[in-house]
């Protein structure tokens, strides 16, 4: 099988408009140009994908183009790449002969050609009527009719959108992806719109009453006043006074009110997303937790699901507060000055079509600028993580290098995206500014010709200025918008990978359990490799200690994930007291069992905190036992604060034997009548491991202990030992003298390890 960089390199010259991002046995990213706004063309690629034999899966997003694609193991990377590269280039084809057609497809055909008739007949009709009345009628006509069709262009493209990002959101979402991210928080919702709208029409009442104290100034008095019993111009200048004042304080008290809403709105988001989204992530196939870049799921974690609540904490507000305006403007407009009711909403359409245009056009760059800092956050990280080896092979030089390559990525991507969307706020500003002039001009004039009174255009003149300049904050709320669905589409694809699934009912009564295992003709591969285990067969007894011996790749660590259920068997059965694992719920079976890995992991914390990981109601003296048995408890007291010790992360301030001397008493606190120690010995000192095999020789009574090595010193007084060669072949078993005397493949490392010749 090639190797999958040349099966990577090769597949970029395949199709050009579909390249591979990663490539992984078993699972394939990639970047597909053609389905970026294009959510039938998405479904079709990915339902199309589906249909192939051997891909079990496949998915495509419409608002990053980016498409995941897995499959069965025994398939070759690079057929797999063509069979997607081929699968793009003949939609691509489709797209290109037919139009639309391969992005409509899941239209029924009456609609379609309903819509091919109707709609023409409708527009055609629509325009004949819109142009007699533009002829032929009078001049408040003319101005109702140009109104109607600012409405009818900017209804046209909002509706666009709305559906748009309603289809974006995948042929299993249930309505639009905002919807969908408030989940069950829409009452909270609710009480932030109310007051959002009271404030933005006390806003425009504050507006309101500066006009008509700009009146009473400039003509003595202002009519609508005047009808309230208020007929000199000090009794209406106090009046005023009194409303501005409490316009003002309604706007204060409405705009705490609501921002405050909004923040905890977003909040609450944030805290419920992260919180069902890690609660996924602790639950998904340790293989596929393992196959995602770490860095990628914690910026998903953190970056994402931020972006999520962080756009309902202010975008939306505005977004509100912006329809509220033209809810409110557009009838008082239409009612007192028609005249200039056209040219004050003119530039809405016109924004709200640039807008949405430069949120499509956006939508590829922040997804590849979000590739890149996830690129650059991962190599950042394995760079300070590899500290040791960087520095003993004299790399700084070449890692900061690849760093700064990176970061050129990054910064790039990042100018692309800021240049777009410096481009269409400039735009936006142009547009406003133009229709304030406009407004003035026109207005001005009716005012001077006498057709429109300058008691009505004072007051009104104000506030078109008000939407005009929250408009030109459209651009930015566009960008906020693309980034949160970026995110969401981001954080729906964590939350879509599976998670384990207990196939049995069956549970454990710890204090019953035995301990005998049996691998009854177990097959095992992992994704685009060989099989690890092949029918393999071999008894475990009960409360015994069983050694696992073996070359490299021999399947002793796969033993020990099929038992915990990390991984399932392909073909046969793997019996814990005659019952199948797979039988069994997982958290009962995996409390039956201490697991101690070769690399063991320390959370940041305290020594006591560490050993008490999983037992957490574990008394303090129940922690000093273990840790006494284990042989940790001498080394601990010494430290400057004992138990309460912190360790940092990852139990950097401690030296690798006392590391392993913690998880030991750790898996010792658990008391579980089945322990695997895998490679527990194979990176501490004598010193350690005397210490452990002393352990082992008190803490194996009357439970299953197997121990997986290949140093052979760790398991010479095991009860029985199982030497396992390539493929899983059990090639020889016995006790440590009994295997000696057989000279074979145990006493060759054996000889090879200790230079002592057989008997």
């Amino acid at each position: 099988m090639p190797s999958l960089l040349g099966a990577a390199s090769g597949f970029r010259s395949v199709e050009p408009a579909a390249s591979p991002r990663s490539v992984t046995p078993g699972r394939q990213r990639w970047d597909v140009g053609l389905v970026v706004g294009r959510p039938r063309t998405a479904e079709i690629l990915a339902a199309a994908l589906r249909h192939i034999p051997g891909i079990t899966e496949a998915q495509a997003s419409p608002v990053t183009g980016g498409v995941l694609v897995r499959h069965d193991g025994r398939l070759c990377a690079a057929d797999v790449g063509r069979v997607i590269s081929r699968t793009v280039a003949r939609l691509a084809r489709e797209a290109a002969g037919t139009g639309r057609a391969a992005t409509d497809r899941s239209v029924p055909a009456p609609q379609v050609d309903r819509g091919l008739v109707v709609r023409p007949v409708l527009a055609v009709g629509g325009g004949v009527a819109a142009g007699t009345a533009l002829v032929k009628g009078s001049a408040l006509t003319r101005q109702l009719v140009a109104v109607g069709g600012v409405a009818a262009a900017t209804a046209v493209v909002l509706r666009k959108a709305w559906r748009g990002a309603a289809e974006a959101a995948g042929p299993e979402g249930e309505g639009h992806p905002l919807l969908e991210i408030v989940g069950p928080h829409r009452p909270r919702l609710y009480r932030a719109a109310a007051l959002s709208v009271a404030c933005q029409a006390a806003e425009m009442a504050l507006g309101t009453f500066l006009g008509w104290t700009g009146l009473v100034l400039i003509k003595g008095e202002a009519a609508p006043l005047a009808g309230l019993g208020l007929t000199t111009a000090s009794a209406q200048l106090l009046g005023l006074a009194g409303l501005v004042a409490a316009a003002c304080a309604a706007v204060a008290g409405l705009s705490y009110a609501s921002n405050l809403q909004w923040r905890r709105l977003g909040q609450d988001i944030e805290h419920d997303w992260r919180a069902r989204t890690y609660r996924h992530v602790q639950h998904l196939e340790l293989s596929r937790l393992e196959g995602e870049r770490t860095s990628r799921v914690a910026g998903t974690l953190t970056h994402d699901v931020g972006q999520l609540g962080a756009f309902f904490a202010g975008p939306a507000n505005d977004v509100l507060q912006l329809g509220t305006s033209l809810a409110l403007l557009v009838p008082a407009f239409l009612l007192l000055a028609p005249q200039i009711a056209w040219i004050a909403f003119l530039p809405i359409p016109v924004i709200a079509w640039l807008s949405l245009r430069h949120q499509e056009r956006a939508a590829t760059d922040y997804a590849a600028t979000g590739e890149d800092r996830a690129r650059l956050g991962s190599q950042v990280i394995n760079s300070l993580e590899a500290g040791a080896t960087v520095k003993s092979f004299c790399t700084e030089t070449y890692e900061a290098e690849r760093v700064d390559r990176l970061s050129d990525t990054v910064q790039e991507s990042s100018h692309r995206t800021d240049r777009s969307t410096l481009r269409h706020g400039e735009t936006v500003r142009a547009c406003t500014t133009a229709s304030m002039a406009g407004t003035l001009l026109i207005g001005g004039r009716a005012v001077l010709d006498g057709t429109l009174r300058f008691e009505v255009f004072s007051p009104l003149i104000g506030l078109p200025q008000m939407l005009l300049m929250r408009m030109s904050r459209l651009g930015g709320i566009a960008d906020q918008y693309q980034r949160t669905l970026a995110s969401y589409d981001r954080v729906q694809r964590l939350r879509e990978l599976p998670v384990e699934t207990d196939s049995g009912e069956g549970t454990l009564d710890l204090p019953t359990v035995r301990g005998e295992i049996v691998l009854d003709e177990v097959t095992f591969a992992y994704p685009g490799r060989p099989a690890t285990l092949d029918n393999l067969s071999l008894t475990i007894p009960a409360g015994q200690v069983t050694a696992l011996v073996g070359a490299t790749g021999s399947g002793k660590t796969t033993i020990a994930k099929l038992l915990m259920r990390f991984q399932d068997a392909e073909s046969g059965r793997v019996l814990l007291d005659g019952r199948d694992v797979q039988d069994l719920r997982r958290h009962a079976l995996r409390h039956a069992i201490g697991f101690v890995a070769q690399d063991p992991f320390l959370f940041d914390g305290s020594i006591a905190d560490n050993i008490r990981y999983g037992s957490f109601g574990a008394s303090d003296e129940a922690v000093v036992r273990a840790a006494a048995m284990a042989e940790a408890h001498t080394f601990i007291t010494t430290l400057p604060n004992g138990y309460d010790t912190l360790i940092g992360e990852r139990g950097a301030a401690l030296s690798g034997g006392q590391r392993q001397r913690i998880a030991l008493a750790r898996a010792i606190l658990k008391d579980s009548p089945v322990v695997i120690l895998d490679e527990a010995t194979s990176a501490v000192d004598n010193e350690t491991e005397a210490a452990i095999q002393r352990t082992l020789h008190t803490f194996a009574a009357g439970r299953t202990m197997i121990v997986i090595a290949h140093r052979l010193s760790t398991v010479r007084n095991a009860d029985r030992i199982f030497v396992l060669d390539k493929g899983g072949i059990v090639a020889e078993q016995g006790t440590h003298d009994e295997l000696l005397a057989q000279h074979g493949l145990y006493a060759s490392l054996w000889q090879l390890q200790s230079g002592e010749l057989a008997a």
